[in-house]
């Protein structure tokens, strides 16, 4: 079995964010689709041990950052390989708090989606959170990056946290 035909399945790259009181958090994901139409819903798949899964948990809120295909390693770093409990994500980082009060950023931002959260499905490792859509908006008509280009030609890899995450040895291996 080729793992690695999971990577063909079509994915953006995306920050998403919540808060807890004061306290702001947010994170790479690639786990997101609108799952229905009217109204509106979007499902995200966040890692159980994530303080962004925390923070989604404790507000029932979250916004969706969507990124452009000009976003450095740099900066998908800072949210996809460190954690709040360390560091200020946010911190140097263009962003506005949103009608959910959760924040959206704005830097290497195509659109935004802010949802509040309806329900919660456990899936081992990670939840799914369904949440409706409270506000969204456009900022630029940059072309959005997928997956597939964060992977194949920026070189970008997925965190361990990271449900599409595939180990280096596992890659035409059992599922793990």
């Amino acid at each position: 079995m080729d793992l690695t035909a999971l990577f063909k399945i079509s994915y953006g790259l995306y920050i998403v964010s919540s808060r807890k009181g004061e306290k702001f958090n947010g994170q790479i994901a690639n786990a997101v689709m609108q799952v229905t139409s009217e109204p509106p819903k979007i499902a995200v798949c966040i890692n159980k041990s994530n303080l962004t899964h925390e923070f989604i948990d404790y507000s029932k809120t979250f916004s969706i950052s969507i990124l452009s295909k000009d976003t450095p390693l740099t900066f998908i770093g800072q949210f996809g390989f460190k954690s709040g409990r360390d560091i200020d994500k946010f911190k140097d980082v263009n962003f506005e708090i949103g009608l959910s009060g959760a924040p959206i950023i704005k830097d290497y931002t195509v659109a935004f989606v802010e949802c509040k959260v309806l329900d919660k499905f456990d899936v081992g490792t990670h939840s799914i959170f369904i949440g409706e859509v409270i506000n969204c908006g456009i900022f630029n008509d940059n072309e959005v990056m997928t997956y597939s280009y964060y992977y194949e030609v920026k070189k970008g890899k997925a965190s361990k946290n990271a449900p599409t995450f595939i180990k280096e040895n596992n890659k035409k291996g059992d599922l793990l």
